[in-house]
């Protein structure tokens, strides 16, 4: 579902070079949950924003369901993204102007044909949100901005799911909510779930556990596995 190959992100200031990420090598199979963790400033956003196609890398190809996305016009890959991928933001990223059921209903009228509105109430519904449907996100919480975060990403059906520190802006009982509702909506979809977290617990849930350290993978764990798989490079 997702393949990376050889992708190296780096800043450019006169003649200094920042390398961000060195030299990433990853291969994300369909339906696979996986965990992307690492301190701070390890390149883990960045390689979610590349992987999302929210940012293209300095060298080498990321695929997205069998299409390479480093090189497409900003028209083609809007059509990719809206097509074939949830972005689940930290900072929840809903629209002021809209209502809660506009947000949700948003991806649908941009990337789908037909009439989505039925499937954003459900989406809606299934989140705890039915009462607060016709809410602006001003009016609502940040656990229920979130939620209504996360029924968007989910409004298109997308084979893949993306969140980065989605719980990060939540307290314990609202990250805890939204964690599950995340779980379970990517597991009834069948979508390929990668989430960048600095949580312990939270990675724990994950089928593969991915770790960076200065811009390298330098741990792929296997959650059935007991052996885990080193990256040599550092």
């Amino acid at each position: 579902m997702i393949e990376v190959r050889g992708v190296r992100k780096w800043i450019q200031h006169l003649d200094r070079r920042v390398e961000i990420l060195r030299g990433i090598d990853l291969v994300i199979p369909a339906g696979q949950f996986v965990a992307i963790i690492g301190a701070s400033g390890s390149g883990k956003s960045t390689l979610l924003g590349l992987l999302a196609g929210l940012d293209s890398p300095n060298e080498g190809e990321i695929i997205l369901d069998g299409t390479p996305i480093q090189s497409l016009e900003e028209a083609a890959l809007a059509r990719i993204r809206g097509r074939k991928l949830g972005f689940v933001f930290q900072s929840y990223q809903l629209i002021p102007t809209l209502t809660a059921l506009e947000n949700v209903l948003l991806p649908f009228e941009l990337n789908a044909s037909g009439d989505g509105l039925e499937r954003a109430r459900a989406l809606l519904c299934q989140v705890g949100l039915e009462q607060r449907m016709d809410h602006y996100p001003v009016q609502l919480s940040g656990g229920e901005q979130q939620r209504v975060a996360l029924a968007r990403a989910f409004v298109v059906d997308p084979p893949i799911v993306m969140a980065d520190e989605p719980t990060g802006n939540l307290d314990s009982v609202n990250g805890q909510r939204v964690l599950e509702l995340l779980l379970d909506r990517s597991r009834n979809a069948g979508a390929t779930l990668v989430l960048v977290t600095h949580d312990p617990q939270v990675a724990a849930l994950a089928h593969r556990r991915i770790t960076l350290r200065d811009g390298v993978v330098v741990e792929d764990v296997l959650a059935n596995r007991a052996e885990s798989v080193i990256a040599e490079r550092r």
